[in-house]
């Protein structure tokens, strides 16, 4: 799996890039589309930020697997991985946190079901919301420009980076003039 970005402290605070050698936490994330390509999108109430599905990965789980996981406890989905997108290094000085994320675009298999979520994913108030490639990369932009707490802020950058490489890979439906797909 290639690198697609290694996200440090100068990317949200403007500091000199530093690198945490040792991995504090594995995760897998991505994009998760339906046969319309809407992108599901966590939105955390709370916070009234969006983020993508994803999340730890347990011990003996494979990346693979632990984010068809996290996919069906986050929206209810199942779902099959239809590209393997890479993997992006946080790199939380202030911290001293390391993330590794393996990223993914996956697709929806089976309809929706009642969604498992955390307790503290309850108490961000998370529901998965859909809508199109456009209005994610939308929400992901506001959601940078709206977040003040430095750890989130690595969040929605990384999501943000793994949507953006993913609306590269996916087909593009083109509107005409009347904004009528064709």
């Amino acid at each position: 799996m290639e690198m697609i970005k290694r996200i440090t402290d100068n990317d949200i605070l403007g500091s000199a890039p530093e690198w945490i050698e040792s991995i504090s936490r594995y995760g897998a994330r991505g994009v998760l589309v339906d046969d319309m390509l809407n992108v599901a999108m966590m939105h955390m109430s709370k916070t009234n930020l969006y983020k993508l599905p994803g999340g730890g990965i347990n011990e003996g789980e494979s990346t693979k697997d632990a984010f068809l996981r996290e996919v069906k406890e986050e929206t209810g989905c199942e779902a099959e991985i239809i590209h393997e997108l890479g993997y992006i290094e946080e790199h939380k000085n202030k911290n001293d946190f390391m993330q590794f994320s393996y990223c993914f675009i996956a697709k929806v298999r089976q309809g929706i079901s009642k969604t498992m979520l955390s307790d503290s994913e309850l108490q961000l108030g998370m529901t998965v919301e859909w809508m199109t490639l456009d209005k994610a990369l939308e929400v992901m932009e506001h959601s940078m420009s709206n977040c003040n707490d430095y750890s989130t802020k690595f969040m929605i950058l990384r999501d943000k980076i793994i949507l953006e490489k993913a609306v590269g890979l996916l087909p593009v439906k083109r509107t005409n003039r009347r904004g009528n797909r064709r």
